[in-house]
């Protein structure tokens, strides 16, 4: 009896151990999910916003930017995959891919962490002008996929 609920234990770990090692060969998206942002603005509703709402909306647009510009060669929405490229998703270009995610992930949190300090400092106006370029650069990204 010990031994059938030994045997039946080893085959279910062993099952189990094959589809996780699976999904890690599976293909990721090139573009990050977190790309979207969820509303665009007009001037008149960022002018009668707080300066603290302002940084908050400021930092998201250089996240997006940041983690969609690298990539406009090969798309500007999630959901691409290596292997929708034809791009082989073997280790080696799984393994760089992960390296740049991980690069791009500690540039956005230092980058938030000196954005957080020193963005107060900045002219409420500047900040109104610059997330309405932000939004207009993302907006022009989202048009680009449409030519080709």
């Amino acid at each position: 009896m010990k031994t059938k609920i030994f045997l039946l234990g080893f085959c279910l770990f062993l099952v189990t151990g094959l589809s996780f090692a699976q999904k890690k060969k599976q293909p990721k998206s090139i573009i990050n999910d977190k790309v979207a942002i969820k509303k665009y603005h007009s001037k008149d509703e960022l002018d009668r916003k707080q300066k603290g709402e302002l940084l908050v909306l400021y930092i998201e647009r250089i996240e997006s930017l940041v983690q969609l510009m690298p990539y406009i060669a090969f798309a500007t929405k999630p959901g691409i995959t290596m292997s929708t490229l034809g791009i082989p998703n073997d280790n080696d270009n799984r393994k760089i891919l992960d390296e740049q995610f991980e690069a791009t992930d500690d540039f956005i949190e230092k980058n938030k962490v000196f954005q957080q300090r020193i963005l107060p400092y900045s002219d409420t106006d500047d900040l109104v002008s610059a997330i309405l370029f932000y939004e207009d650069t993302l907006k022009s990204l989202h048009e680009y996929s449409e030519f080709h």
